[in-house]
Parts: C-alpha cells; structure tokens; sequence
C-alpha cells in the first residue's frame, strides 16, 4: 500500500455528479481534480491527528466536511465564526455572496491543510476572490503575483481570466483584476498593430483593409462576420461580453490607437450581436429565454445603445478617413426601428446618419422588407428617412446638398411603383427637399413617369400637381426628349419641354459655331490687323496663321517626315507641269485657228479687189465690208475678238480663275526650285494669253 503524507492513494474516494460537472468546467488544467485532493487530504489529516472532521461548510448545494483547527489558524472568516463552532453548531453555510464556486473553495481549503494551491488562468481569478471574501492570509498575494507575472504577459491567459470575471462581478473589479487584463489587453493590441512583421499583413485582409472591402456594397452581416474572422485579436475581442468590450476599446484610444484600427471593432462588434440574423434566432431559442423575441430583442437593443455610444463622432470619423462604411449608419437604423431605444440613443443615431448622407448610395436607404396592407411610403422606414431628410435640409451647417437630394429622388423612384402610394403622399415626400437644392431634375421625372404609369387613372389636376415640382430648364436634353414624347405628361409640362429642348439645340448650334470660330480664326481672317476676338466660351488663338505659312511643328518633324514633304513636292509639281502644259497646248490651238481664219479672210478680198468690177450699190456696200473686217482684226486680233461680249466675258472669266488657281496653288507648294519654275511659267503664259 503507497503511503503519501500519511495518506492512502489507493483509498478511492467517490464524487458527487455535481462535483464532477463543476470540476470539468471550471479548470482543464486541475489534474487530479482538487475536490479529490481535498478529500483525500481530510482523511489523511484524522488519521495523523486522531479527531474526526467536526465543521461541516455548506455552498449552494454542496456540503465538506473539514476540521475546526486549520479553518480556524488559516481563514479569518472561519475565525470570527469560531463562537458560533463552540457553541456546538457545526454547520457553517457561506453567504450566497461567496465569489467563486465550489472548487475555488476547496482550493483555500487545501492551502488551509498546507498543501499548495495549483494556480491557473481558469481559477486564479475565483481563487483570488475566494480567498479575499474569505481573509486568506498568503493566498491573495500569491495569486496577484501570478497574475503580474504570468497572466499579464499573455494574450490568451489575459483573455480567459477576463471572461473568468463575468460571474465574479463586484469583487473582481475592486480587486483591479478587470482593470489589469483590460489595459494588459489593449496594450497588447495596440503591439500587435504597430510590429513590424504584423504590418506586413497589409498583403492579407486585416481590419482597415475589410471595411474599405465593404466600401460602395450592400450591408451583409455574414460576409462581414468573415472578414471579422481572419484577424485573430479582433474574434476574441468580439466575442467578449459588452461591459469589457467597451472597456477595452475605450483602453485602446486612450493609449493611442488609431481611430481607423479602433472603429471597425466596433463595426464587427455590432455586427455579431446585433445585426446578424442567426444570433437573434439563436437568443429567441436559448432555453433561458422567457419569451424569446422579447428578450432577443431587448438584449439586442441594450447592445445597440452601448455601441452607439462608442461611434466617433463626426470629425473623428472623417479622420478616420472612412473606417467606418456609411451602408453600416443604415444598417444600425434599420435595425433600430425595431427595437425599443432612449430617446437620446436614437437621436444620436440619426445625427450619425444625417452626417454621412452626402455619401450614401441609394441601396444602403432602407426599405421595409415584408409587405403590409399599407403603402410603403407610410412604412416606418421610409418615415424614418423622411424625418432625417427633412432635418438634414433645415439645418443651417447642412452639407452636401445637391448629393442629398439626388439621393433622395433616387429614393422615390424605388418605391414609385407602389400601387398603394397615394399621389398627395408622393407630393408630400418630393417637397421634402426645397426647389433650390435639386441642381437635376432629371430622377425627379423618373419618379413621376414611374408613378404615372402605375397609376393610370389619375386625373389632370392631379398630373398637374405632381408634374408641378418639375423644372424643365433642369432637365438634360434627352429627358427633355422623352418628356416631349411622353403621352402621360401633362400638356403645359410638354409645351415647356419643348420650349427648352429648342434653347438646348441653339444653344448647341451657338457654342459649336464659336468653337469653329475659334478654331479656324487663322484662316478666316488671315490678316494681321484684323484681329477676331474669339466668344467667352472659346480659347484664345495668340497668332492667325495664313493658309501658304509653314506649320509651326515642321521643324520638329523628324527625316522620315521630310522625305515624306519631299515625296508630296514632287507629285504637287508634276500635277501643276500638267496642267500648264494642256493650257499651253490649248492657246495653241487657238492661235492657229484664229490664224487660218484672218487668212481665209484677206485671200477673198484681194481676189474681189484683182477682178476690178464697177460694183452696184450692193456690191459697194459688200465692197466695204473687208475694210470693216480688217479694221475688226486689226484692233481684235484675238479669239476673243472673234466671239461676241458675252462669250468674251465668260472665256476671260474662266481663263483667269484658272490663273488664279495656279497662282495660288505655286504659292502653296514646298517644293523648292521646281515650284518657283512652274510659278514662273504659270506668269509667263497668263503675259502671253493678254499680249494676244
């Protein structure tokens, strides 16, 4: 038989089921189980001393019995009670005030025996409590040294003896052991942000980088319990309860965490206990639940207030630079529609959302999502959007207003549609935001158009009242289009929309006029002292460039670009040798039909002159005629001379345009010497036309 300080270890000792399930829970670390060390120490002690186990301690519904003399010499509860133990009362029943549970006690018992206490981050904080209720002498310094020295220097054992404290609330906060794992905790994280080697995970999806993720989309509380996961630090924090969360949050800014790392805690945070859907059914069902929709939603809704209050304020979220996505405001008061709040954590709330409208997306507005009998724009969703709207528009600091009412008309157009939506409730909700503020109009049509097609049945007061809030000069020019063709619209909306899609169409013609204008000055007035003054609207031209002047960029061209001038120089030249040389042929050809015809002519005359006939007056009169004829081909001796005046003036009009098209295609040639020679013979062969 093996005999350890007088005791039997082969002596087996029964537990209770109850000992047995707390054992299992309250310390993995416990081997053998200290409830069995304990007995094992009591009968050890009767045998070496003799007397039997005389005080009997009762916790809750469990019982020990232990001996008088070490209770006594150890614990000064025992002590004072020491009276009541002579009087011959042996029952001592702990108040229901005893932090801790049964294994913490039967720890303090065993260090009452002299045995040593097996310390771990499961028991250290009820132990350290048990034995401060209890005036331990000795034990309470040993457990705050290992608190300091072991716990304190450890993410994960910071983390259990914290979530330890929850039952053993107040005495665990006036013995600083919250406090210490709370700024132990943030201190931490605040490491774990600013090491070196963790900010290499900047390539992975940490806590900035999955808010910027959830940036511009629809709120889906699954997808950001995901991206909560992957840091590791931020699902242990979030899995905390809500008095040490806020705790450890207000510890992290106060030693200076950013606010960009500190808000998507929060952001994940409320996302688990308040937004997701699975939790809420999860508390609905818990056995502990009395009415389980009440209840999920009042703890839900005590969550919600706390966090709202750990929400930076605006000027911190903008330093934030966006850690916080504006789908989660509308997320939150969404969700806060159906909880019952204070009122001065629903305002709070609202201010928060009024704040971020100018950034909001139309999908992150809330809409209800079972249908009822009564209209949506009566739901308390779109009511709720109303009320903040409408605040946001009276204010005097209000930001962002061409955002929010562009916002706000893409509001209307996804409930428009509504069967049930009474047309003075659409008025209603369109004065929300003033005329002023709407710089388009554009959503605005869009809602009307859509609630006219649903609504057929309208009558034209009733179009005229709705389609009144339209501006027609703040529509685009295909909204103006479309409300010109829409059989719906009222006939004075068409009329004014007509009106304005014509000032569109002069005004477009006027402004590409001008940009021609300012385009081509050069070449419209090619002078120097004709300056064109462009209009408002153009850029200023600083020089007009005439039509034969050289482009100001050829010299920054390269030789593949002069090889290329030279190529088009020789074409030009040969293209204008061409056409001098079918003119020349061409006057030519001329001449010498002008030539034979005057010869023709003077040989039928000499031959009248050489028959010597008395001519009758006829022949007198014909007599005259070569005098006449020499006369005309002595002053006109050309081919003009031969045709009539008009035919005069239509050859000599046409023969100087196409001088002038030679002259001016010579002066625009780059060709070098060749051109100047085909100008030159261009000259010479106008000199000649006029000499004949």
């Amino acid at each position: 038989m093996k005999l350890v300080m007088g005791v039997d270890l082969e002596t087996e000792v029964e537990l209770s089921p109850a000992a047995k399930s707390e054992v299992a829970v309250f310390s993995p670390y416990s081997s053998p189980s200290t409830a069995l060390l304990l007995q094992r120490r009591v009968v050890a002690w009767s045998k070496e001393t003799g007397s039997p186990a005389t005080v009997r301690v009762l916790l809750g519904d469990r019982s020990f019995d232990l001996h008088k003399d070490p209770l006594v010499s150890k614990c000064k509860y025992f002590s004072e009670a020491s009276a009541s133990l002579q009087s011959g009362n042996d029952d001592v029943e702990l108040p229901a005030s005893f932090p801790g549970v049964c294994e913490a006690f039967e720890a303090i018992a065993l260090f009452c025996y002299g045995d040593a206490v097996a310390l771990d981050p499961f028991n250290v904080a009820a132990v350290r409590c048990a034995a401060e209720f209890l005036g331990v002498a000795g034990l309470g310094a040993r457990c705050d040294l290992y608190i300091n020295q072991v716990v304190l220097q450890s993410w994960d054992d910071a983390l259990i003896v914290l979530q330890r404290c929850q039952p053993l609330l107040p005495v665990a906060e006036e013995l600083l052991i919250v406090s210490r794992c709370v700024e132990s905790l943030a201190f931490m994280a605040c490491m774990e942000i600013l090491d070196p080697e963790e900010q290499r995970r900047d390539l992975q999806p940490g806590a900035g980088a999955a808010t910027r993720a959830l940036v511009g989309r629809r709120w889906d509380a699954e997808l950001v319990k995901e991206l909560a996961a992957r840091d590791l630090w931020i699902k242990d924090l979030v899995a905390l309860p809500f008095d040490f969360f806020k705790r450890i949050v207000q510890a992290l800014r106060r030693q200076g965490m950013k606010e960009k790392y500190v808000s998507p805690v929060v952001l994940f945070y409320a996302n688990k206990w308040v937004l997701s859907k699975k939790t809420h059914k999860f508390w609905a069902t818990t056995d502990e639940a009395v009415d389980g929709e009440t209840d999920a939603n009042r703890r839900a809704a005590a969550i919600l207030e706390g966090v709202i209050g750990l929400l930076p304020a605006e000027s911190a979220a903008v330093a934030a630079g966006g850690a916080i996505p504006v789908a989660f405001y509308f997320a939150l008061l969404s969700r806060s529609l159906t909880l019952e709040l204070s009122d001065e954590s629903r305002t709070k709330l609202r201010e928060q959302v009024a704040s971020n409208l100018q950034f909001a997306r139309v999908d992150d507005l809330p809409l209800p999502e079972e249908e009822t009998d009564r209209s949506i724009a009566d739901s308390r969703e779109v009511r709720a959007m109303e009320s903040i709207v409408s605040n946001h528009a009276a204010s005097v600091q209000r930001k962002g207003a061409e955002a929010v009412s562009e916002l706000w008309d893409r509001y209307l157009v996804q409930f428009a549609g509504d069967p049930k939506l009474r047309p003075e409730r659409l008025a209603e909700l369109i004065g929300v935001i003033p005329a002023g503020d709407r710089k388009t109009h554009n959503h605005l049509y869009e809602a009307i158009n859509t609630y006219l097609v649903e609504h057929r049945g309208l009558s034209g007061e009733e179009k005229a009242t709705l389609c009144g809030h339209l501006d027609c000069r703040k529509l685009s020019h295909e909204a103006c289009i479309q409300a010109v063709q829409n059989e719906r619209m009222p006939l004075r909306l068409i009329v004014q929309a007509l009106f304005v899609q014509q000032l569109h169409t002069h005004r477009a013609f006027t402004e590409c006029s001008d940009s021609f204008r300012c385009t081509h000055s050069g070449e419209l007035v090619p002078g120097a002292g004709g300056g064109y003054t462009p209009s408002p609207g153009c850029p200023a031209i600083p020089t007009s460039q005439p039509l034969s002047s050289s482009s100001p960029y050829d010299s920054h061209r390269g030789p593949r670009d002069a090889k290329l001038r030279a190529r088009d120089d020789a074409s030009d030249y040969e293209t204008a040798s061409f056409r001098i040389q079918a003119l020349e042929q061409e006057i030519i050809s001329l001449k010498q039909t002008l030539k034979r015809h005057n010869t023709l002519k003077g040989s039928a005359s000499a031959r009248r002159e050489r028959e010597g006939k008395e001519p009758s007056f006829r022949v007198a009169a014909d007599a005259g005629t070569p005098a006449i004829i020499k006369r005309r081909a002595t002053v006109s001796g050309s081919c003009i001379g031969s045709m009539r005046w008009g035919s005069q003036r239509r050859c000599a009009s046409r023969i100087l345009r196409v001088f002038a098209r030679l002259a001016v295609f010579g002066r625009g040639c780059r060709g070098g010497s060749r051109a100047s020679a085909a100008q030159q013979q261009s000259n010479q062969i106008a000199r000649r036309t006029v000499e004949v």
